[in-house]
């Protein structure tokens, strides 16, 4: 019944609630816990309805979870395997004895109101994601707890090393020196306005909607004797209205901002920063015809986020007066950041169970396992982009740029 849905054979093992089997079983298996499982399919015959069985538990996967999504996604873009047809799902689940009422959703999946990307429910979006739990991500995270692609120089460097790589790359990039100001838009658990106040002399800002984060920022500042160099606010970037900045950074933000507001996105960090001031924004992209995160990453993980090909995000930032002068392409890094951190969920499975619960758990087991998988078909992408706010004048002080990008 599943070739005869699926338009081919079944291409990983199956089983069943009841103990039946089909399909390969010395590889990647399915297997179906319940009924539920098979009546969120028939309500949602998609990445969404797979993704609530599994969160709830009512759906596994014995073996290489990575794996398995890589096999089926393969069959899939190949063609050999095609959409169901709602007729045939509707008979396999009369066959099955399935039909019923939809189970309710996960407790762990978004649920947001309000129009999209105004400031209360961009405040609920990054809260959803971000406010899960400081110590949940101070266990999955390198010890500057940098949420964002590292920077490796070798193939067995570990991720700390590589994420002082990536915040050391962005203040060069930036030209810090000490005294500068520093504006950090989105500033995460404060890894980039911590660095480069400690390494860099400067006095860094650093803006944050999660309150979570916030908090683990202040204590930080007092812990690294930082207090006075580093400033820490809840405020939106909307909401910002200091004098220009010496340089800003802004560091996979862009994709939570949205499609109808990165114009006025593109347009703050331009007047944030001062003439000939340097702008390094780090942001994933995806290909045109998919700029969202997919139905599960929406419905989990980041809810209302938006990518772009990386040409449209540059010609959003040059259409905001900025001039382009580098955009570096990181993908590959974002697979072994990303493999980095599913290797410690996995080592540390049962301190994250107790710490978010299962439900959540396995949200993050799904997102890092196919956000390696995403990263390294090229379905998704992440840049690095310097742009300079140039002077009234036209002229700027980009000759140094251009040396310092080519002795990178």
């Amino acid at each position: 019944m599943a070739e005869r849905v699926l338009g081919a054979p079944v291409p990983i093992g199956f089983r069943a609630w009841d103990g039946s089997t089909a399909g390969p079983q010395d590889g990647t298996v399915l297997v179906i816990r319940s009924r539920d499982a098979l009546r969120r399919l028939v309500w949602s015959p998609n990445e969404l309805g797979l993704a609530r069985a599994y969160v709830s538990g009512e759906l596994d996967v014995e073996g290489d979870l990575a794996t398995g999504l890589s096999e089926i996604w393969g069959l899939v873009r190949r063609g050999v395997t095609r959409r169901p047809r709602i007729s045939e799902v509707a008979k396999l689940a009369v066959k099955l004895k399935v039909l019923g009422p939809n189970p309710d959703a996960p407790k762990e999946e978004a649920r947001l109101r309000g129009a999209l990307h105004t400031k209360s429910r961009d405040r609920d979006a990054i809260s959803h994601h971000y406010d899960l739990s400081n110590a949940f991500y101070q266990l999955v995270l390198d010890p500057s707890m940098a949420y964002s692609c590292a920077y490796f120089t070798s193939g067995d460097e570990p991720l700390e090393q590589a994420q002082h790589n990536k915040l050391d790359l962005v203040c060069r990039k930036l030209g810090l020196q000490p005294g500068m100001r520093l504006l950090d838009v989105g500033c995460g658990w404060g890894s980039m306005i911590i660095h480069a106040a400690k390494h860099y002399g400067v006095h860094a800002t650093g803006v944050t909607i999660s309150a979570q984060q916030r908090e683990h920022i202040l204590g930080r500042i007092e812990a690294e004797g930082l207090t006075g160099r580093v400033e820490v606010r809840l405020q939106d970037y909307r909401e910002v209205r200091d004098e220009p900045f010496d340089a800003i950074s802004t560091i996979e933000m862009g994709e939570h901002v949205g499609e109808s507001n990165y114009p006025e996105y593109a347009s703050t960090l331009h007047r944030l920063l001062k003439p000939e001031g340097r702008l390094l924004l780090q942001q994933m992209s995806r290909g045109r015809n998919a700029p969202g995160g997919g139905a599960f990453i929406e419905s989990y993980v980041a809810p209302d986020m938006h990518m772009r090909p990386v040409s449209q995000t540059t010609a959003f930032l040059e259409g905001a007066g900025l001039e382009i002068r580098d955009v570096h392409a990181l993908r590959e890094h974002y697979v072994w950041t990303v493999r980095a951190w599913a290797q410690t969920l996995e080592e540390r499975w049962d301190e994250v169970v107790a710490l978010v619960g299962e439900g959540q758990a396995r949200v993050w087991r799904l997102y890092l396992a196919g956000g390696a998988l995403t990263f390294e078909e090229g379905r998704m992408g992440v840049d690095q982009i310097l742009a300079v706010r140039r002077s009234e004048t036209g002229r700027s002080g980009m000759p140094r740029v251009r040396r310092e990008l080519v002795a990178r």
